[in-house]
């Protein structure tokens, strides 16, 4: 299978990438490494799976010196025509579209870069696999999307219908787009949405990278919510294994879908949605704590109360993901971020 992963300089893409490789897929990563974090991290992930930054070039692709399969080009989703060279030039059998700008608080105060990434670029992903004959399209949305919802666990099947950032609502177009698509041209989607992802080579703007930093640095910490907040953290290496296990299984409709009731998650078309997280919501004040211990050193907390664009709690519901892929989460937070601050720890020395 050739594979097209959009966001491979991105946290969770270049994770997907490298296990893909690893599997012998061949694979062709894209990312237009622009500055919404520090962009030497992003590098440091392209140098992880093998890319000599040095190559990167925009439009140029450079060969992986880890993977024999897996080939990366700097390029802008928002460009439809370089996109849909690649397209031609590759012939894809999949797509698994990770990249997007990412981010609650930042929408608040930059949205034009949302509309451009999120829903122009994803626009230009759905018609490049509409006249490339894509057999499944996997691509991310987010727990996000679940808004003002206040019934726990999140479900697939709930109304998502008042989301309360930007961000939320681009991601929610996106399921919207893909079933349209899916409606009228038969191209298989599937949409994850993610629940706080989280491990080593995790994104700067997250709240087990800023503490780690901070308390490492003798700084305070943010403590929103006064420390009221829970959320549902997964694992990157959980996360990848969902990821892979939905990516080889397009969905093929169901006739027996109806209209007259319809269930969100589903359609009569090739379309699915999927949570995928841990299920098991922690505490912030519980995860500030493994922070601790991993460290060794005490935080200084600074309680502050809730942020525009937040929700107090995630919870995600993945049942669906259990039964049709026998997805099974295995890395509890203590471990996951023991992890996350050996790796901090040694890249950052």
């Amino acid at each position: 299978m050739k594979t097209l992963v959009t966001g491979t300089a991105g946290f969770i893409g270049s994770f997907t990438a490298a296990r893909l490789s690893e599997k012998g897929d061949a694979v062709v990563g894209i990312d237009n490494i622009n500055s919404y974090y520090d962009v030497n991290l992003k590098y440091g992930r392209l140098r992880k799976d093998g890319i000599d930054t040095d190559q990167v070039e925009k439009g140029t692709p450079v060969q992986s010196g880890k993977y024999t399969g897996y080939r990366f080009r700097k390029m802008d989703l928002e460009d439809r025509r370089e996109l849909e060279q690649l397209f031609s030039q590759e012939r894809f059998d999949r797509v698994c579209h990770l990249a997007a700008q990412a981010g609650v608080r930042y929408s608040l105060t930059n949205p034009h870069s949302y509309i451009e990434a999120n829903v122009r670029g994803f626009l230009n992903i759905l018609e490049a696999c509409r006249n490339h004959g894509i057999k499944h399209l996997v691509y991310a949305s987010s727990s996000s999307v679940y808004g003002l919802n206040e019934k726990f666990p999140f479900s697939t099947r709930d109304n998502v219908d008042h989301p309360v950032s930007l961000y939320a609502a681009t991601k929610k177009a996106n399921e919207l787009m893909a079933h349209s698509y899916s409606h009228l041209f038969k191209i298989p989607t599937t949409g994850l949405r993610f629940f706080t992802v989280y491990g080593p080579w995790g994104r700067p703007d997250m709240a087990l990278f800023l503490f780690t930093k901070a308390i490492l640095e003798g700084r305070s910490i943010d403590v929103y919510n006064q420390g009221n907040m829970k959320r549902d953290f997964t694992f990157i290496d959980d996360i990848v294994t969902g990821v892979l296990k939905v990516l080889d299984k397009p969905p093929a409709g169901e006739p027996s879908w109806s209209g007259e009731r319809p269930d969100p998650s589903r359609s009569a078309a090739p379309y699915r949605i999927y949570n995928i997280g841990n299920s098991s919501p922690v505490g912030l004040m519980e995860f500030i704590g493994a922070i601790e211990d991993a460290l060794g050193r005490k935080a200084k907390k600074n309680f502050l109360p809730l942020q525009p664009g937040d929700v107090p709690a995630t919870w995600a519901d993945v049942d669906d993901l259990v039964k049709d892929f026998g997805y099974s989460p295995g890395v509890a937070v203590h471990e996951g971020v023991r992890k996350f601050v050996k790796w901090y720890l040694e890249y950052y020395r």
